[in-house]
């Protein structure tokens, strides 16, 4: 050991220990900017969730050329419109919620959530031993529906910047529209060779094909969220759930009153009739005073209501998918029964209007990415769906091929059109920091028109098929064939053929009205956005 010296330093570097820390068991997803993914990981997302969308989408028309095989299975034709309102009245209801969980459970999480809840009622449907346990089983299905489309909507805007999310968002509604309007031809398809419960069976592979997409893909934080990221806690004490619950008893009652007056037969005095109808009115009035004055994140934005264009465009596009399901739904069963075809025919019948449903979807997007304009064409395609059907109202057994084929087709081309570009006269009505609410605000409206439609067409159709019935059908067993017809469609065809027409053509004239109906919907949306354009119009003069 060498001796000190003057020049020797009294403290020696010390080289620090390094130490040794035990890696994170449950590391955090990477917060990385989505749009500079790679390709490949962009589409296996894509996939993932369009696949989730399209399912979603099918199943909320699937049933409408299956009522007839399932409610003659437990013999109850009369209530049979309720696998198609419990669907769509959850879809209707929780859709919104799904903004919020999407921040508080991350893009995966709220996806495959509603994912788990849309496979886990599609799998009780398709094992359902009652209609009781099948409508329940559709409402637990449109909880998850409605969160599939929402979240998808929110990842695909994360992904693209804004002139390529019109491209984007425009092929994702192609995957929605082919949903819509492939569920019936589908439905009925399978339904008429398989049976009706593999027509829910047979989509439980797809979901498993959805989950692996996402669970391998979809891993990313978007950078929104990486500062001070929402706890779970936190957005559950936030969400409006008063406001949803008393949304869902307001539009329940209401469904029940319709279906406890037409398709049961009650008078107007029956405390099944009126007591409910009074819930939902009382339901709505507090849905409304909780929505305004309580709820911190409210369902309905208070805001929009004060203004003129968000409040108009909710109004067409209610009524356009009002109109449009009540058609989805009863169109197949004019075709099963005044034109005495098989379901799957029927169901055939709106695959020409579901092809051009979602061409139009994507022609709106191409044509308003490339030319920035849209009011000339949202009033033309307007007045197209209203024309086409008013075709559907002169619908007769006697009717040529391409009136029974084709007239489908200016409908669902029209409609989807008005829907694309009615949203983006929307946009451009409110700031930005208001386009999400604006988004939630003009889904719920169009979920309760999806709603309306289906319950009030099937209130008319029960209504006016049990009067026509009750006046062509005589003798001492009119009331029992009477009855057996409404409880299962089926049974027509044990008539005598004197009787059988007698019966079609009751059906003829219900289902016709329930077209009318339909057709004063879609002309009335007409108006509405023409006041849409006025007021637009007024907005950029005076700016």
């Amino acid at each position: 050991m060498s001796t000190p010296t003057e020049r020797t330093q009294l403290l020696r570097k010390v080289v620090p220990t390094p130490v040794l820390t035990e890696p994170s068991l449950d590391p955090k997803p990477a917060v990385v900017d989505p749009r500079d993914l790679s390709k490949s990981t962009r589409t296996g997302i894509l996939a993932g969730i369009w696949i989730a969308t399209f399912l979603a989408a099918l199943n909320t028309t699937l049933v409408a050329t299956l009522l007839t095989s399932i409610s003659s299975t437990f013999s109850s034709s009369h209530s049979s419109s309720l696998l198609g309102t419990s669907y769509l009245l959850a879809h209707a209801a929780f859709t919104p919620l799904y903004g919020r969980l999407s921040n508080a459970l991350g893009r995966r999480g709220a996806n495959q959530l509603a994912l788990f809840l849309l496979f886990l009622g599609t799998l009780g449907c398709s094992l359902a031993p009652n209609m009781k346990w099948l409508v329940a089983a559709r409402f637990i299905a449109g909880c998850g529906g409605g969160g599939s489309s929402t979240t998808a909507s929110i990842v695909t805007s994360d992904l693209y910047s804004l002139r390529r999310r019109s491209l984007t968002q425009g092929v994702a509604t192609l995957f929605s529209g082919l949903g819509t309007g492939l569920g019936g031809p589908v439905g009925g398809w399978v339904g008429g060779r398989c049976g009706w419960r593999w027509a829910f069976g047979g989509q439980l592979p797809f979901f498993l094909l959805s989950y692996f997409f996402t669970q391998r893909y979809l891993h990313y934080t978007p950078p929104s969220l990486s500062s001070t990221p929402p706890s779970l806690r936190h957005t559950l004490t936030r969400l409006d759930y008063p406001g949803t619950l008393l949304l869902l008893l307001s539009i329940s009652s209401t469904l029940f009153s319709l279906t406890s007056q037409y398709s049961n037969d009650l008078p107007l005095s029956s405390l099944l009739v009126w007591a409910p109808a009074a819930v939902a009115g009382a339901g709505g009035i507090g849905f409304i005073a909780i929505e305004l004055k309580v709820a911190v994140e409210p369902v309905l934005d208070p805001r929009l209501l004060r203004m003129r264009i968000p409040v108009l465009v909710a109004l067409s596009s209610f009524l356009v998918s009002m109109s449009n399901f009540a058609v989805i739904y009863f169109f197949p069963l004019w075709f099963e029964m005044v034109a005495g075809t098989s379901s799957a025919e029927a169901g055939l019948h709106l695959l020409p209007g579901s092809v051009w449903l979602s061409l139009g979807s994507l022609f709106a997007g191409y044509y308003l990415h490339k030319f920035g304009k849209y009011r000339t064409l949202s009033h033309l395609s307007g007045l197209l769906s209203f024309l086409s059907s008013l075709l559907l109202v002169r619908l007769s057994p006697q009717s040529g091929w391409t009136t029974k084929w084709l007239s489908i087709i200016p409908l669902g081309l029209g409609s989807s059109i008005v829907l694309q570009t009615t949203f983006i006269s929307l946009l451009l009505s409110v700031p930005p920091s208001q386009i999400a609410t604006s988004t939630g605000f003009v889904q719920l409206f169009r979920g309760l028109g999806q709603v309306t439609g289906v319950a009030g067409a099937s209130a008319v159709f029960q209504s006016l098929l049990s009067r026509e019935l009750v006046s062509r059908i005589h003798g001492s067993h009119a009331y029992s064939i009477i009855k057996e017809i409404r409880h299962n469609s089926h049974s027509i065809s044990n008539l005598s053929p004197a009787l059988q027409k007698t019966v079609r053509e009751a059906f003829g004239v219900a289902l016709g009205r329930v077209f009318l109906c339909a057709a004063g919907g879609l002309g009335l949306a007409v108006v509405v956005r023409m006041g849409v354009s006025f007021l637009l119009f007024l907005s950029l003069l005076f700016r």
